[in-house]
């Protein structure tokens, strides 16, 4: 638990002052920032060499920070969270406090709450959401593992967490599309 502790604090200290994250996640490894600095959500964008129209998502760590992110939120959403088995991310209409360059065109965000505890306790740190986008360069396969991460993702963070470097990742998360009007679609079983 040490070791978590630690790294969530030095973890912490590089996205308070606008850093990029290597970090692990309940899914895949992911390149991460604090999802309401414009300017790291850019670097990211860059680092993964991606066009800014692909938005990425946000982690959370319960409803509170999820209601911080969307005013209005369809019970549905809740429902479906609760009957998942595998990290589900939904995608919901009308985001709010979080950097414009991550709201899709369609004023949607995606966002999936954690269970995993890195994850967990740096986000209540933060107390702020997280973005989240696998640790590839745009069009290239994920990663499944931190030693599948390309050099040139690890040189271009400000930090890479020495957790979890030995996991085999899982595959990546369920995304499914809800409106405010409880249109649901799936996006990726």
């Amino acid at each position: 638990m040490e070791d978590i502790n630690k790294e969530v604090a030095t973890a912490f200290e590089v996205i308070k002052n606008g850093g990029v994250l290597l970090y692990p996640t309940d899914t895949v490894w992911g390149l991460g920032c604090d999802a309401t600095n414009a300017d790291a959500v850019k670097k990211i964008f860059e680092i993964k060499q991606r066009m800014e129209s692909k938005s990425m998502i946000c982690l959370v760590n319960g409803d509170r920070l999820l209601y911080q992110l969307f005013p209005e939120i369809p019970q549905l959403a809740f429902d479906i969270l609760d009957c998942s088995d595998k990290p589900t991310t939904l995608v919901l209409d009308k985001p709010k406090n979080v950097a414009k360059e991550l709201i899709a065109e369609d004023d949607s965000l995606g966002v999936r709450i954690v269970k995993e505890t890195f994850c967990y306790k740096l986000i209540e740190r933060m107390k702020k959401p997280l973005v989240s986008t696998s640790a590839n360069i745009s069009g290239q396969p994920t990663p499944t593992c931190f030693a599948e991460i390309s050099p040139e993702i690890i040189n271009a963070v400000d930090y890479v967490v020495n957790l979890d470097k030995q996991k085999v990742c899982k595959k990546s998360s369920v995304v499914i599309k809800l409106t405010l009007d409880s249109q649901v679609k799936i996006l990726r079983k």
